[in-house]
């Protein structure tokens, strides 16, 4: 990290923790390079990026000042409600018929699971690819037959090092991305009527995993901020036969709450006394605003009951659907189910991916990503605030590219996601992300985008549709 972004984060930290209040004026320029020893230009360099990420303002002949938009933010969304019984699992319909309007380009994909792909290196990927596709050996594809290529797996073990929790390259099983991972772990620990506890609201894929495996959900709260609620899932473990667990324990999908370090060592230690194994989905870890990435309960894992999955999707390559996990102790029952199934993610993408890792500039990419999600995600808020209704609660997250906005208790998301497409946008309605059907009055927004005009107006229109305002 370069001095003026080190300075830049030093004081996004203090913004975020609320140490800096809304409107407060910043050191001068004089005074950033006394307090850090730097010349003007490393000053003024740490002040435009906090600009650029919409932290902070500059007035004319008065300095800069922490952006005053979030001072009328709304407040945070409730705690779900904890569930009382398992329920077999019938959400697929709905989720296809929500999301089937995202693929098409002339939609504004607020709806949109996946960030734009303009925020990527593709050309740099393609580079690779076309570099290395010449040379792969023949018997690459058999020697990238699970647990997958041997230089790619070495990367990502780099990657677990350098988060201080080594995992051995040999144990990690490449996937045709996290989404393939995810399923095979649920599918080597679980039958068909077990048992599954997953967060509610909660990732809609998980909901329909189970659906078509024939299992039972089992809907633990989530809190907007802190992330899953051990006390239900410690009182849902005694009432029910849970066979394994699917959570995101950083910056969790839809409410991009995230799970501190010691709740994560509870939740591991909680499961570790039950014997109950842990599909961990952390394909968000990487796109945190912080200084530090978030260790995922993984690292707090000594039995091996934890199963980490994650990808390249949402950070390099969404098209290449490259994924891996870190199985533990059920590393051959994944392995052998990926050789029955789809035998081999893509050997040419492997190999283009390992080249990209090894030649360097991802973590360049990572902090111009994140800075860039985080710019967004205030340009989000400012829109939400200006536009739309009175009432609503937002979601704060610290990484990742979604928020999640609760109206007031009657409201139809269904409905507003029906008016929204026949304008041009899409949203993802509460419902879809519960295997109950629950938060019908709340929505999902990406802000995975570039800002811009049309963005802008989109929220305005969005805003009014919600309003009723619009015929």
């Amino acid at each position: 990290m370069k001095r003026y972004e080190d300075i830049a984060e030093l004081i996004a930290a203090d913004i975020r923790s609320g140490q800096l209040a809304p409107g407060t004026r910043l050191p001068s320029i004089r005074k950033v390079m006394a307090q850090h020893r730097v010349s003007p230009s490393t000053a003024f360099q740490a002040y435009y990026l906090l600009e650029q990420r919409g932290l902070v303002r500059a007035r004319e002949r008065s300095g800069y000042f922490v952006a005053s938009a979030s001072q009328s933010r709304p407040p945070e969304p409730a705690a779900s409600p904890p569930s009382q019984r398992s329920a077999a699992v019938d959400v697929s319909e709905l989720v296809f018929s929500v999301l089937g309007a995202v693929q098409h380009r002339n939609i504004l994909p607020l709806g949109s699971a996946f960030p734009s792909p303009t925020l990527f290196p593709l050309p740099r990927l393609a580079k690779s690819l076309a570099s290395t596709a010449r040379f792969i050996d023949p018997w690459d594809t058999v020697a990238s037959l699970p647990p997958g290529h041997p230089g790619l797996r070495q990367q990502i073990a780099l990657r677990y090092l350098g988060l201080g929790m080594p995992q051995a390259a040999e144990q990690l099983i490449v996937t045709n991305g996290a989404l393939e991972a995810l399923n095979l772990c649920l599918a080597a620990v679980a039958q068909p009527g077990d048992v599954i506890a997953i967060e509610s609201p909660g990732f809609y894929a998980a909901t329909q995993a189970i659906e078509r495996l024939g299992m039972r959900a089992l809907e633990i709260p989530v809190h907007p901020k802190d992330g899953l609620d051990l006390d239900a899932l410690a009182v849902a473990l005694e009432r029910h036969p849970v066979k394994a667990c699917w959570f995101m324990t950083s910056f969790q999908n839809p409410m991009g709450a995230s799970m501190s370090e010691d709740k994560k060592k509870a939740l591991v230690a909680l499961l570790a006394r039950h014997q109950i194994p842990l599909i961990e989905d952390d394909v968000y870890g990487e796109l945190y605003f912080g200084r530090q990435a978030p260790l995922p309960a993984k690292a707090f894992d000594t039995q091996g009951l934890v199963m980490h999955c994650s990808s390249f999707s949402k950070t390099l390559a969404p098209g290449y659907r490259i994924g891996w996990v870190s199985p533990g102790r059920f590393g051959q029952r994944i392995e052998r189910l990926k050789l029955m199934t789809t035998l081999s993610a893509s050997v040419p993408a492997q190999v283009a991916l390992a080249d990209y890792l090894q030649t360097g500039g991802y973590d360049k990419h990572l902090r111009k990503l994140r800075h860039a999600l985080e710019s967004q995600l205030a340009c989000m808020n400012r829109a939400l605030t200006t536009h739309f209704p009175a009432g609503i609660r937002v979601s704060r997250p610290g990484g990742g590219y979604f928020l999640w906005v609760e109206f007031p208790a009657g409201f139809d998301t269904l409905a507003l996601h029906r008016h929204a497409i026949d304008q041009g946008i899409s949203i993802a309605p509460g419902p879809i992300f519960s295997a109950s059907r629950q938060f019908g009055n709340c929505l999902r927004l990406n802000y995975g985008s570039p800002w811009s005009d049309d963005f802008e107006q989109g929220m305005a229109l969005l805003g009014k549709l919600a309003s009723g305002t619009v015929a």
